[in-house]
């Protein structure tokens, strides 16, 4: 049987010397237009709910907005969360029990990263923000790239009526 002991302060729980746990990840698509203290709730109400089932949270990565292999929701773009936390065998269920029930999360995934941790053991990384994909705006300004239609108008003037070039064109 696990044992846990928590802090006073109420705290993240500490684990007992030997305590194995499951090392888990989750990756969850968040929607695009969120902003961004909205999704940092979204980040700190999962924290509380796997350290509220005895777990540890490890390492939680925002990788910013990027854009998704393929339609998500009506959207091309979402907004990636990594969390690598270790729990027991319900930790995941309660997990994704708990995104499923909030509306601005798009789509999930996890998966079971090693099966027996020390949880004393294992050290806690640093949250990473990264930026994400620059915005498509720069390329909304720019005329679409054709096969030359802007420079022929749509038609090739030098082709003849059977669309072959002319004997002095060859």
């Amino acid at each position: 049987m696990q044992q846990i002991e928590t802090q006073s302060s109420g705290g993240p729980p500490q684990h007992a010397k030997g305590t194995m746990l499951r090392e888990y990840e989750t990756i969850f698509l968040v929607r695009p237009d969120l902003a961004e203290d909205l999704v940092d709730k979204i980040v700190e109400r999962m924290r509380g709910i796997v350290h509220r089932d005895g777990g540890k949270v490890i390492k939680v990565e925002n990788w910013g907005k990027k854009k998704t292999a393929y339609e998500v929701q009506r959207n091309f773009r979402a907004i990636f969360i990594r969390f690598l936390y270790l729990g027991g065998t319900g930790a995941v269920a309660e997990f994704e029990r708990n995104l499923r029930m909030t509306d601005d999360v798009m789509k999930y995934q996890s998966v079971k990263v090693a099966d027996e941790v020390d949880a004393s053991t294992r050290a806690v990384e640093a949250d990473v923000k990264l930026p994400g994909d620059p915005e498509m705006a720069e390329r909304a300004g720019r005329e679409p790239e054709g096969f030359g239609a802007a420079d022929f108008g749509g038609r090739r003037d030098d082709l003849g009526d059977e669309g072959e070039l002319p004997p002095e064109a060859e």
